[in-house]
């Protein structure tokens, strides 16, 4: 079991590092000043154009994807390296296509779909969502009421969906509905593709998050899709949906360990510049146990990630640990930013340092893709063998 990087992964870490560094830093500021003005997090357009540019021609779309489709094909091993680079930097971007419904897509897509839909994904042609919360049912997606009828050939959705991030201009959104009500997540939840504009899927409403980030309410009012966007098997969505969320939890866990990393550097840099009563805080044993403890916990972190990706690469069951590397690291590295905030003083209660914004971030991972709590209870759960 070895958790160094092969030489070539290694080296594409080195890249990204270096494409956050030159393309994604320089443009943070910038996001800093309009998320405290309360335009959002969101860049600008040309910016979005200049960076999917500056990453195709950097050879950084489609790591993970298929290379039938003009993916690389790459490990998660080697997507933690990436991730944890990009979770540095507070301009939010993500190298196109977002890993998670990326990877539930391979799973499920029959030849017409990796055509229609797969493919131009992973050109970054287009912007996928993903519905799967209810108002009703959030930590327990088993619990959704959301249901998808057949009509013929088509089939019509009728339901609620909330906390959709894009949900306004994805071209396509992954819908998770219950086919067999009797069945529910045993073989009775089924996953669909609907396009853009389709007649009876309406964005109700726009919600502001922590962070400058806007999720979205949605109501599925007759919403009829045709027969061939049922994506996989009917009653067979659970699974591949779950593959979405490991994937998305393995991906916060990496992002927490780039965040971490970099606000432990701030501090390491900062502490020795900065006197209290004549002291460097730098010599102050609270500030000095604040830095052990960081540089501890993240390698603890990067360790249990890798382990996870490597199991996981390897075709073992991670159900356990993907659970425990999501709700330790974003605690992690919730703990490590609030310290470097402490550290910083009243500076670090500004908005005028990126600080601020990786701790609403982690705040809203924390729950996101399943909360602390929720991840303690399953990996309890799983080792005593319980169930609720």
């Amino acid at each position: 079991m070895d958790f160094e990087l092969s030489e070539e992964h290694r080296m594409l870490k080195d890249l990204v590092a270096r494409f956050v560094r030159d393309e994604l830093m320089p443009l943070e500021a910038g996001v800093l000043a309009r998320e405290a003005e309360g335009k959002g997090l969101a860049l600008e357009p040309g910016e979005h154009a200049r960076l999917d540019a500056k990453a195709r021609e950097l050879g950084l779309f489609g790591l993970d994807a298929p290379e039938d489709v003009g993916g690389s094909d790459l490990p998660m091993m080697a997507m933690v390296g990436v991730e944890e680079e990009i979770g540095r930097c507070m301009t939010p971007y993500t190298l196109p296509p977002d890993s998670p419904n990326l990877r539930m897509l391979m799973q499920t897509v029959n030849e017409q779909q990796r055509v229609a839909y797969l493919a131009p994904y992973v050109a970054g042609e287009t912007v996928s969502a993903i519905g799967i919360s209810e108002p009703g049912a959030g930590s327990d997606p088993a619990a959704m009421t959301t249901r998808a009828v057949r009509d013929g050939d088509d089939w019509v959705i009728n339901g609620r969906k909330i906390w959709i991030s894009r949900a306004d201009h994805a071209d396509f959104t992954i819908l998770m509905a219950v086919t067999d009500s009797e069945k529910r997540a045993r073989g009775g939840i089924s996953a669909f593709l609907v396009d853009k504009g389709t007649p009876g899927f309406n964005v109700l409403r726009r919600i502001p998050m922590i962070g400058g980030a806007y999720t979205y309410e949605i109501a599925l009012e007759d919403c009829r899709v045709e027969g061939w966007k049922l994506l996989g098997q009917e009653g067979a969505g659970f699974a591949p949906m779950q593959t979405r969320l490991g994937t998305r939890r393995i991906q916060m866990a990496a992002w927490s360990i780039g965040m971490a990393q970099r606000a432990l550097e701030m501090v390491i840099e900062y502490a020795p510049q900065r006197k209290t009563f004549g002291v460097p805080l730098s010599e102050r044993q609270a500030v000095q146990f604040w830095v052990s403890e960081a540089a501890t916990k993240i390698h603890a972190a990067r360790l249990m990630t890798y382990d996870c990706a490597w199991k996981l690469d390897q075709g073992r069951d991670v159900r356990n640990e993907i659970s425990m590397i999501k709700w330790f690291a974003t605690e992690m590295a919730w703990e490590t930013v609030d310290r470097a905030m402490q550290a910083f003083g009243a500076m670090g209660m500004t908005k005028e340092l990126p600080l601020q914004l990786m701790a609403a971030k982690l705040r809203t991972m924390r729950i996101y893709d399943g909360a602390t709590e929720i991840h303690k209870w399953v990996v309890a759960r799983n080792l005593l063998g319980t169930r609720k």
